[in-house]
């Protein structure tokens, strides 16, 4: 008989289930799982700040499908992670926050940071609650990582109390939970309503499938290929917080105006769908809504209307992708199809002209091509993006066998954690990310436990020296005289910042030297920032009036 502390009985249950990455920032709530972290072999990453952990397990969740894990300290530990959980919940990524927590016993007499912490996540995740007892851990890690994966993905919350994780349990390898314990729970799209579902799309002049952000996710993106294909019907994945003006899918807008049926698969018909009504959806299409989650489910079809709805069923959206790539059979008319292809890929044609010339700055359009061109030819690449105006841009003109982005949530600030985790969870894999400078800012330290790892990612900075995005809502709505407040300080040195840290940085002032840069910054094999001065633009808009040029 093996005694076990509450904390081993955690540790050793991640660890049969081959969780064995944990992002974290230590504090004293959590220490008995540092310990217990050497027996179960855990990799503990130990992050600069709490909400970059977050991020990581986020964008290590979305890279390798399993439940990302993050680990903080109770009070204002879990209290600085919890703004990064609302990103993973708007993208559908599945992970798992294990917050330390003042001891059960202490409870209501003023414990050292004494929090309600699962009242305080619960609004951020699908599930939120406090571990009961030592014996229970096994039970509870596995639970939170079958809920995270399960239905619509999500975020988790799971709150130990030190007392649990000190406790010692007599036969403890009793309460280790098993690695089929984690498994998610599957809803699949019956037989008869796929097939259903088949003959719709058949009959449909102009149908579109519109699937939601779990479908970008890496281990499961080359189904909407699979399924347009198997189809014959345009398959789109909606996972940006502009919606249908989405710069990385061009002129799209123009073409679901078109549409007289829209496949919701997973997609709900919120702000990013225009929810749903005209002009952006004409009045007369139909829709299809497919969801793995009921409420969800009754409520788009009622915000839609019930009688523009043609089909609705409940069922997990990879389990229905496949259900239906499984039954379908290829249209053969091609001219819907290849209509709405030409439209995602266009760019406005002056695009191709742009030439920032010798002095600078350098356009947003020239910083993509030369990203582009660094990441040309690797098919493990991840191109991350993030912030308001330059990350629009990045996200217009690059392109990447894989792409992380901030998703619906529209947050900025994590493109220095997401690239980070991108290339612990792909070690030989080109990743560059690029971000503004406000976005830069969040998590610059990050790049310490990058050179502590040794994780040479690339993070190109558009620095215009301003937080552009609501600079250009000043312009717009007040008027240049009333722009203000939104200015950074002019041609800040973020390269000699990284340099500092022991990485590797670049300044870039003119477009003649970005190629050079870029090239020693990915050859370097350290953590790298390349800092471009660029134009302080908006971000671009593609319309069917506008465009003419493909990217």
């Amino acid at each position: 008989m093996t005694s076990l502390r509450g904390a081993d009985i955690l540790a050793q249950s991640l660890a049969a289930a081959g969780l064995t990455r944990v992002f974290s920032l230590s504090g004293n709530h959590i220490m008995p799982v540092y310990d217990a972290a050497i027996e179960a072999k855990l990799v503990i990453t130990h992050v600069r700040y709490e909400g970059a952990a977050v991020h990581m397990a986020d964008a290590w969740a979305r890279l390798t499908g399993e439940p990302g894990i993050v680990m903080l300290t109770g009070g204002p530990g879990h209290a600085n992670g919890i703004g990064a959980l609302y990103t993973a919940l708007a993208s559908e990524s599945p992970l798992v926050l294990l917050s330390g927590h003042a001891p059960l016993n202490e409870l209501g007499c003023g414990s050292f940071q004494e929090m309600r912490q699962a009242d305080i996540a619960a609004p951020l995740v699908k599930a939120s609650w406090t571990a009961s007892s030592a014996e229970s851990l096994g039970a509870d890690i596995a639970k939170a990582c079958r809920i995270a994966r399960s239905g619509r993905p999500g975020p988790v919350h799971l709150s130990l109390p030190f007392d649990v994780l000190e406790t010692k349990v007599a036969d403890g390898e009793r309460a280790l939970a098993t690695a089929v314990q984690f498994a998610p729970m599957e809803h699949a799209l019956e037989g008869k309503t796929a097939a259903a579902l088949a003959a719709l799309m058949a009959s449909a002049a102009r149908p579109l499938i519109l699937l939601g952000p779990v479908m970008s996710h890496a281990p499961v993106s080359a189904l909407v290929k699979q399924l347009a294909d198997a189809t014959g019907v345009p398959a789109l994945c909606m996972e940006s917080p502009r919606g249908v003006n989405d710069p990385s899918l061009g002129a799209f807008a123009s073409v679901l105006a078109k549409a007289d049926m829209v496949v919701l698969l997973g997609k709900q018909p919120d702000f990013t769908l225009r929810f749903g009504k005209t002009p952006a959806v004409a009045a007369d299409c139909k829709f299809v809504v497919i969801d793995p989650e009921n409420e969800v489910l009754q409520r788009s079809v009622k915000n839609l209307g019930a009688a523009r709805v043609a089909l609705s069923a409940q069922a997990d959206s990879v389990a229905a992708a496949r259900a239906l790539i499984q039954c379908a059979s290829r249209k053969a008319e091609q001219g819907w199809f290849d209509e709405v292809a030409a439209a995602v890929v266009m760019r406005p044609a002056a695009w191709r002209d742009i030439n920032s010339g010798d002095a600078g700055p350098v356009h947003p359009v020239e910083l993509g091509r030369a990203v582009q061109e660094a990441l040309k030819g690797a098919a493990d690449a991840v191109f991350v993006a993030d912030g308001g105006e330059i990350g629009q841009w990045a996200q217009a003109c690059i392109s990447a066998p894989t792409r992380i982005i901030n998703g619906p949530g529209g947050s900025i600030g994590s493109g220095v954690p997401f690239a980070f985790a991108a290339r612990m969870a792909r070690p030989k894999a080109p990743v560059v990310a690029v971000m503004g400078d406000g976005a830069f800012g969040f998590h610059l330290m990050e790049f310490d436990t990058a050179v502590r790892s040794g994780a040479p990612m690339v993070v190109v900075v558009g620095n215009d020296s301003c937080w552009n995005a609501e600079h250009q809502i000043q312009l717009r709505t007040y008027g240049k005289e009333r722009a203000h407040g939104c200015e950074l300080a002019g041609g800040t040195r973020y390269d000699l910042a990284v340099a500092a840290l022991g990485g590797h940085g670049e300044l870039v002032t003119r477009v003649a030297e970005l190629k050079p840069a870029l090239q020693r910054a990915m050859a370097s094999g350290k953590p790298a920032c390349v800092n471009v001065m660029i134009q302080c633009l908006p971000a671009p808009t593609v319309t069917a009036a506008t465009t003419g040029g493909a990217h």
